[in-house]
């Protein structure tokens, strides 16, 4: 049997009509040691709706998804989703506009970040559509495609291309890809047992199942309705959660699961009564340079409305804040995003609703769990500003956060908005970042940064590399011999440049 799909905010085709076309428009306000600016507003067709963070690409720009709106009528009307870039100065452009194709084969509502593969395609998932032979009565299916920097898309496999979906089916959340080169991803229905799956999945598209979750029978203890994406933790493993099910009813859990598909059952949820540990983690975990996994949860905790907790690789599971602990809950509620860590090693992550003006917030939280909220949305009439954040944040090399709200902004072509791109300075520094974490002597590694242009040197934990300087934000070199695990550093005109983690060198 399979599971309901949770109705929330990022199944966002369908939620509001689009109607016209209205220049975006872009605010700036400064509060205290900090910058929020919006940068752009959607306006239906060019999409409505984002739902999830950005990335940044080799080439310095952000590249995104919207869950609606763009230039075809979609499924179900309201847009198939689009696919877009945007230059840190607010420049956007759309790249691709799904349901390109009859039927959507090429899906429709694209859900997660996307991922650049070392490969420089970007690769992603739609959560809907495709050509899947067995969805047509559904079109609960969806795809895994990949991209060029400048648009062409290509689909590389259709999900629910077996009788009954055992190969899984509405893929939520995006992929990641280890050093071995092949990219995982989980789907939140489908599988052998209809309740969501693991899969590997090559860069050309062959697909594998790793793992079918409800594999003991029901209740599920083992979860069911992965809705985030995995992460690789710097013993190798991957590391994920279910939103439903788990040792203590329909809590969720954590897990982690190994390249080769043996998934071991870290931590169940509501193991402490009234859930207050939390309840149904929605989004992706993050590895902190602690060595521990930081994730949400959007319920439960101490006031019912979400929580922020870490994990150890092992399963020792800390609960760190729980949401509506202020006054009006003007510290937020509901964090279903994933958090990311930024260069001071605090950790930032958004609220969908609560703060200030009900509308949703950024905030900052030590890995010991001392948070602070930096923004409220709906601060300006109208909520140009935003509402409903429901990604998460990306710190690009010029040590800025960015972000997205599914509602809100200068647009009034879509009912409460068509939703935002924002961007928010509190202060920190740029550095540089290496595409892959890790590699062993030798290999190819690609460092993304800022103002490279006139780099004199690069070094990994000291020890000398070769490089090319290939643009203002990309270098390449490799792994050169001596090097270990730690700081890499690039040697600018502006100064010397230190990674925002350390690059792991391998055997």
């Amino acid at each position: 049997m399979k599971p309901t799909v949770k109705q929330s905010g990022r199944l966002s085709w369908g939620k509001r009509a689009c109607v016209a076309f209205v220049l975006c428009a872009m605010t700036t306000m400064s509060l205290a040691a900090q910058t929020f600016t919006t940068l752009f507003s959607f306006d239906g067709m060019n999409g409505d709706g984002p739902t999830d963070g950005l990335i940044q690409a080799t080439n310095g720009d952000l590249y995104g998804t919207t869950g609606a709106g763009g230039a075809n009528p979609g499924f179900f009307g309201g847009g198939g989703g689009t696919i877009f870039r945007i230059a840190p100065s607010g420049t956007l452009t759309t790249l691709y506009s799904f349901c390109s194709l009859s039927g959507c084969t090429d899906g429709f509502g694209p859900n997660g970040e996307l991922i650049q593969a070392t490969n420089g395609y970007l690769y992603g998932i739609t959560m809907y559509g495709g050509a899947g032979d067995d969805c047509s009565d559904t079109l609960s299916c969806g795809t895994v495609f990949k991209m060029t920097s400048s648009g062409t898309l290509t689909t590389l496999y259709s999900f629910c291309s077996e009788s009954n979906c055992p190969d899984g089916a509405e893929p939520f959340d995006g992929l990641v890809q280890p050093p071995n080169g092949e990219f995982y991803g989980t789907t939140y229905a489908g599988g052998a047992y209809g309740y969501g799956s693991v899969f590997e999945i090559t860069p050309s598209g062959t697909r594998t199942t790793l793992y079918s979750f409800c594999s003991q029978g029901q209740p599920c203890k083992d979860g069911f309705g992965p809705s985030a994406g995995l992460v690789r933790a710097a013993n190798g493993d991957l590391y994920g959660t279910t939103s439903y099910d788990g040792a203590n009813g329909n809590g969720g859990t954590v897990f982690k699961i190994t390249p080769s598909g043996t998934l071991t059952t870290l931590y169940s949820f509501c193991s402490q009564a009234g859930c207050t540990d939390g309840l149904s983690p929605y989004a992706r975990l993050v590895e902190a340079t602690n060595g521990d996994l930081y994730g949400t949860t959007v319920f439960g905790g101490t006031n019912v409305l979400g929580t922020v907790f870490k994990i150890t690789p092992s399963g020792t599971l800390t609960t760190l804040y729980s949401f509506c602990s202020q006054a009006s809950c003007a510290d937020g509620y509901y964090p279903y995003a994933e958090l990311v860590q930024a260069t001071d090693g605090n950790l930032y992550g958004t609220t969908e609703y609560g703060g200030a003006n009900k509308q949703g917030t950024v905030f900052r939280i030590t890995p010991s769990g001392t948070l602070t909220t930096l923004y409220s949305f709906c601060s300006e009439s109208g909520c140009t500003d935003g509402g409903s954040p429901f990604g998460g944040l990306v710190q690009d090399t010029s040590g800025v956060l960015y972000g997205t709200t599914e509602l809100g902004g200068a647009s009034v072509t879509c009912y409460q908005g068509c939703g935002t791109i924002f961007r928010l300075s509190v202060g920190l520094g740029p550095f540089v970042e290496t595409q892959t974490p890790s590699g062993s002597v030798g290999t190819a590694v690609k460092i993304l940064g800022t103002g490279l242009t006139g780099a004199t040197s690069v070094t990994f934990s000291g020890a000398s590399a070769a490089f090319t300087v290939v643009s203002p934000s990309e270098i390449k070199t490799a792994v050169p011999a001596g090097a270990t695990t730690g700081t890499v550093k690039v040697g600018t005109p502006s100064g010397t440049l230190s990674s925002n983690g350390p690059f792991r060198v391998l055997p």
